[in-house]
C-alpha cells in the first residue's frame, strides 16, 4: 500500500523537533515533595489552628514558653514577600483557638484561657475583618470548647470534638472531658445548631476540607485513671463528615497514631505533619503523610526537618507552610520555626 502524504510529512520531521516538543512536558512534570525554609514567625508559640484567607496565612493566640504563658498575638504571613505582619490583637488571650475563613472574614472560635494546668475552655467567638484590621464579637458557642477542630464547608462553620468543661466551674486541665459533639453555625441565621455526634470523641486532632467534606484525623483521648490522672492515648482514626447528608464515614487509619498534629489539603489529598505521643513513651514526631481519598490509602512523605507538635499547617498555591509548635512533649519548648513542603515546580 502506498504511503500517505501525511505519513511522509511526519517521517520528514527531524527527530529533534519531537525532542524539543516533548521538553516542556518533561519540565512540567511534578517534582517530588521536598522541604525548604521560610521566614520565622513573629512569636514562638504552639497549639495553633491557622487559616488561609486571600492568599495569606493567619495565626492567633497560642501557648508560650514556659507554658504558664499564653498569647493574644495575631499575625499574618504573606508568601509573596516571605514576611510576617502583626495584626490587631485578639480581644482575649487564648491557646488552642481555632481560625476559620468564611467569605471575606475570619472566625476565631473557643480555645482555652489560662496557663498550664489552669486551663478553662471558653465559648467566645470573635470575627475579624482584614479590611479594617478589627475584631468584633460574634455568636458564642453553645458550650465552652477547646482543642477541637473547626472547618467551613458549604458556607457553614462546623465545630467538631475537642475538650469541654466537665462542670461549669472547671478551671483545671483535668476538669475537662473529651467530646464527640458536633455543632454548626449558619452565618445567615446567626445561630448554632447541634448535629449528631462524631463517631469518636477526641482532642488534638487535625482537619481539612476536601471536595466539600471535612476530614478529621489523628488526635488523642485523655482517659481518666483511678488516681485522678489522665492517660493520653493517641489515635490513628480518620473520619469524614459529609455536610450534605450530615453523616460520617470511617476511612483507612493513619499508618501511625499521632496526636497534636497538623493537617492541610492540596490537590484533593490530605497532608498531615508531626505530633506527639505520651504513651507508651514520650515522643515528638517528624513523620508526615499524605492520604488519597480515591484510593483510601496513606503514603509517607519526607519527614519534617524539625520534629514538633502543636504546630500549624496551611496551603498556599503549590506549597504547604508548617510553622510554630513545640519541640518537646508538652509545653515549654515553643518555636518560631517555619518550614515549607514544596509540591509543585520550584
Amino acid at each position: 500500500m502506498p504511503t500517505s502524504p501525511s505519513v511522509l510529512h511526519l517521517l520528514a520531521v527531524p527527530l529533534a523537533a519531537f525532542v524539543l516538543a516533548g521538553a516542556p512536558l518533561a519540565r512540567a512534570q511534578q517534582a517530588a515533595p521536598a522541604w525548604s525554609t521560610a521566614a520565622p514567625a513573629g512569636v514562638a508559640r504552639q497549639e495553633l489552628y491557622p487559616e488561609v484567607l486571600d492568599g495569606r496565612i493567619y495565626v492567633a493566640g497560642g501557648l508560650l514558653s514556659p507554658n504558664t504563658g499564653y498569647s493574644a498575638h495575631f499575625e499574618s504571613y504573606d508568601p509573596a514577600t516571605d514576611r510576617w505582619t502583626r495584626r490587631a490583637t485578639l480581644p482575649q488571650a487564648r491557646h488552642h483557638v481555632a481560625l476559620a475563613a468564611q467569605g471575606s472574614q475570619l472566625y476565631a472560635v473557643g480555645g482555652f484561657s489560662g496557663g498550664f494546668p489552669n486551663w478553662q475552655a471558653q465559648a467566645e467567638v470573635y470575627l475579624y475583618d482584614p479590611a479594617t484590621d478589627r475584631w468584633r464579637s460574634s455568636v458564642p458557642l453553645p458550650q465552652p470548647r477547646a482543642e477541637g477542630v473547626v472547618a467551613v464547608a458549604q458556607g457553614r462553620l462546623y465545630a467538631i470534638g475537642g475538650r469541654m468543661r466537665a462542670s461549669p466551674s472547671a478551671s483545671h486541665f483535668n476538669d475537662h472531658a473529651d467530646t464527640a459533639r458536633v455543632e454548626v453555625f449558619d452565618p445567615q441565621t446567626a445561630r448554632w445548631s447541634r448535629l449528631a455526634d462524631a463517631p469518636t470523641a477526641r482532642n488534638s486532632a487535625a482537619s481539612a476540607v476536601i471536595g466539600g467534606r471535612i476530614y478529621v484525623v489523628g488526635g488523642r483521648q485523655a482517659l481518666p485513671q483511678a488516681d485522678g490522672s489522665l492517660r493520653q492515648v493517641n489515635l490513628a482514626t480518620l473520619e469524614v463528615f459529609d455536610p450534605s447528608t450530615a453523616t460520617w464515614q470511617t476511612r483507612a487509619p493513619m499508618p501511625q497514631a499521632q496526636g497534636g498534629l497538623a493537617a492541610a489539603a492540596h490537590g484533593g489529598k490530605l497532608y498531615v505533619f508531626g505530633g506527639e505521643q505520651w504513651t507508651p513513651e514520650h515522643k515528638v514526631f517528624a513523620d508526615s503523610w499524605v492520604y488519597d481519598p480515591l484510593a483510601d490509602r496513606w503514603t509517607a512523605l519526607p519527614p519534617l526537618p524539625t520534629p514538633r507538635h502543636g504546630l500549624g499547617a496551611a496551603t498556599v498555591g503549590e506549597r504547604i507552610h508548617v510553622f510554630g509548635g513545640g519541640l518537646q512533649v508538652g509545653g515549654n519548648s515553643a518555636t518560631d520555626r517555619h518550614e515549607v513542603l514544596v509540591l509543585g515546580p520550584r
